[in-house]
């Protein structure tokens, strides 16, 4: 019986090959006989874990539009009806609606993870470039993916981020109106959202992420220690011409990425079925209440993965300023690989000044992360809140200096085994 499948899949494969014969050598060349560093350690899981979160939002996605009407008179009353009508509704809209949450999450600690090894380092800049290009068209699909079900909070939300572009001197309030297509919030506004979240967003963050992991398979995936495994000693037991010190991405990785997978997607699955609004980080309570243009929230606030940046916005008291800190503390990502002058990659192998001022950085944005989720009404934490913005620029614009005079320890010739 095991003989007769055998034949049958190996016929079936030649059927396919005779008929795609460019489809096996890219499968090689992207799996089978893409070596990766034998030194992975938990923290590159987070790549594989945005892919799943892709997809599901992908799909999840096309089933909410099937039922979803963008107008304002019907789309809060259009999700209600997905969530008590529709059967399984609501499990696909909390699927969604997690799905963008832990999305966030696991890219905010993919690059964390790049930060730590200096996986932004020579030859790998463009692989940073393409994956903060990511990350912006990401936090726009899901601004307007927000925007959707019309609830108080998306309407007032959308009000207040559309309005910033007002600050724009000249143009600022044609802008505004030309995004909105009205003096506030509308129909027109919700039709165009509808499309760009749904068609062309998602095609041009596909396109990215093909070119992201095009460009990560071109010039080889870094590791913990740094260390270049194209450049190392050759020959392993699949191959005399392959690294040394790597395994191929499958079934190697593949197996172990499998196992993660499904660990993530226990965690996710339990917030979705018994927290989907995760104590109002996920899914907001005012967002419960259909939107209603009359009646101001007592609290307008982004969703958490907004939140450092909401904070850097508006612990500035001036209003174009605080606009260009909130986009130049994104735009400052785009440079990293400039900024970073260490003599070697992974934090591993650097000083005490180099890990501190990572740990700093961290909290810093966590905290900065606290406060944008809270009233602004305290103006101690506005305090707090300036002095860490303030940190946060002072990370990457006093990098050049630090990562240079920081001490470093002596980098293995070849990759090393770590628990």
């Amino acid at each position: 019986m095991a003989n007769i499948l055998t034949r049958t899949a190996n016929n079936a494969m030649d059927w396919f090959t005779y008929r795609a014969p460019a489809f096996m050598p890219f499968y090689r060349k992207h799996m089978t006989e893409y070596y990766a560093p034998k030194n992975f350690n938990l923290w590159y899981i987070f790549g594989i874990l945005a892919t799943v979160v892709l997809a599901n939002q992908i799909v999840t996605g096309i089933f909410l539009t099937m039922h979803f009407k963008p107008s304002a008179a019907e789309a809060f009353a259009s999700v209600e009806y997905i969530m008590r009508d529709v059967a399984g509704g609501d499990t696909i809209r909390y699927m969604h609606s997690t799905g963008a949450s832990m999305f966030f999450i696991v890219v905010y600690l993919h690059m964390f993870r790049g930060l730590m090894y200096g996986s932004y380092q020579k030859p790998r800049e463009l692989v940073w470039i393409l994956g903060m290009l990511i990350y912006l068209v990401l936090m726009a699909e899901a601004f307007m993916g927000y925007v959707l079900p019309w609830g108080q909070m998306s309407f007032w939300g959308a009000k207040v981020i559309i309005s910033l572009f007002g600050a724009i001197p000249k143009i600022g309030p044609a802008l505004t109106e030309w995004i909105m297509g009205d003096y506030l919030p509308s129909d027109a506004t919700l039709n165009r959202f509808f499309a760009l979240h749904v068609i062309a967003l998602p095609l041009v963050l596909l396109l990215l992420v093909v070119l992201h992991l095009g460009a990560l398979h071109e010039v080889g995936s870094n590791n913990p220690d740094g260390v270049e495994i194209k450049k190392g000693p050759k020959g392993n037991r699949w191959s005399p011409t392959a690294p040394a010190d790597g395994v191929p991405f499958h079934p190697y990785y593949t197996v172990k990425d499998t196992f993660f997978v499904g660990c993530f997607l226990l965690i996710a699955a339990f917030i979705a079925f018994f927290a989907p609004a995760f104590g109002g980080w996920f899914l907001e309570h005012d967002n419960f209440t259909e939107a209603n243009r009359l009646v101001t929230p007592a609290h307008i606030k982004p969703v958490w993965y907004y939140t450092p940046y909401y904070a850097m916005l508006r612990v500035v008291p001036h209003k174009l300023s605080g606009v260009i800190v909130m986009f130049a503390a994104i735009a400052i990502l785009f440079v990293l690989p400039w900024l970073d002058r260490a003599k070697v990659k992974s934090y591993r192998y650097r000083g005490k000044l180099s890990w501190a001022m990572l740990l700093m950085f961290a909290i810093s944005f966590v905290w900065l992360g606290k406060i944008g989720a809270g009233p602004g009404t305290d103006p101690v934490e506005t305090i707090i809140g300036r002095v860490l913005t303030v940190y946060y620029f002072l990370f990457f614009l006093t990098m050049p200096v630090w990562t240079k005079i920081d001490k470093t320890k002596p980098v293995p010739e070849r990759v090393t085994m770590h628990d």
